[in-house]
């Protein structure tokens, strides 16, 4: 068996001023994909279930291909991720595969190996990480560990339709030297706010990043979600950059965030017709640098 998380978008994602810039940083929630594996030794044949997990399919036959003395299965892939909306679905896929399959094989799936098997597959998310992490997506490989965050509520809506992971990241970028800059910036700063855990500064940075996204992929529902954001006292709006989700950023440990979390769905289903309430993950044991840089792994 093997699990992943999910995320509600991203912290930050754009592109930084250097060769293969394209980075985002995690925002780990409690959504999770389950796969399990199970060997047939008397059949060849891999049987994925459902079927339509293509991407899972294509990673456990790679991983197969790998094993000595290897045989077929079933692979059964569970989730509650919604897909295509920018939540890491198809990345939790992937890794929770790839881990049941390995722990089946008594193959190690460190992830050096499992960012190198995702790569020739499509561009991924960071979430083989127990951390907020600033990732590589389209090379898949780590840049950084930034550490953890108390636990926020994010008070989600969608804006319908679906995007395609591998699509989207064919898209050229718009943004300008003097974004890419910017970018790196609010890198910076991100990795010092969460090192020092500060919410608000969180939701300053993953705002920012919502409005410098607008130019490649608009969300007519920004300027709206950050009008609840201030009148529910919300730390700042989240997206998922390559999705079509948008939510409210909220302390859990503020003593009124039940009343809050209440008004600010109440205001998201007005505006959008449906809401979700996420909580995210903090990870206790993460390693983060004392100056509140990133951490290299």
């Amino acid at each position: 068996m093997g699990t992943a998380f999910g995320t509600f978008g991203e912290l930050l994602q754009g592109v930084l001023p250097e060769r293969d810039g394209d980075f985002l940083v995690t925002l780990p929630v409690a959504r999770w994909t389950m796969a399990t594996f199970r060997q047939n030794p008397d059949s060849g044949e891999l049987i994925v279930r459902p079927p339509e997990k293509t991407k899972a399919r294509r990673l456990a036959c790679m991983i197969l291909e790998e094993a000595p003395q290897a045989t077929g299965g079933l692979l059964t892939v569970n989730s509650v991720i919604p897909e295509g909306k920018g939540l890491a679905s198809s990345s939790a896929d992937l890794v929770a595969t790839a881990r049941a399959v390995g722990q089946a094989l008594d193959v190690e799936m460190p992830a050096s190996r499992i960012e190198r098997l995702l790569a020739r597959i499509e561009p991924t998310d960071g979430v083989l990480y127990p951390a907020i992490v600033a990732f590589h997506h389209r090379t898949v490989r780590l840049r950084a560990v930034l550490g953890s965050l108390p636990t926020m509520g994010v008070v989600g809506i969608d804006e319908g339709g679906s995007v395609d992971t591998v699509d989207f990241n064919r898209i050229p970028k718009p943004f300008t030297t003097a974004d890419r800059h910017e970018y790196a910036r609010l890198l910076d700063g991100l990795a010092d706010a969460v090192h020092r855990r500060d919410l608000a500064e969180v939701g300053r940075i993953a705002t920012r990043s919502a409005l410098m996204n607008q130019a490649l992929r608009h969300k007519c529902s920004l300027e709206p979600m950050r009008e609840i954001c201030r009148e529910v006292g919300g730390l700042g709006v989240a997206v998922g950059h390559s999705g079509t989700t948008l939510g409210v950023l909220l302390d859990a440990t503020d003593p009124t965030y039940t009343h809050r979390v209440s008004a600010a769905a109440q205001a998201c289903s007005e505006l959008a017709g449906n809401v979700a309430v996420y909580r995210t993950l903090s990870f206790p044991n993460t390693l983060y640098a004392g100056s509140g840089r990133p951490v290299p792994v």
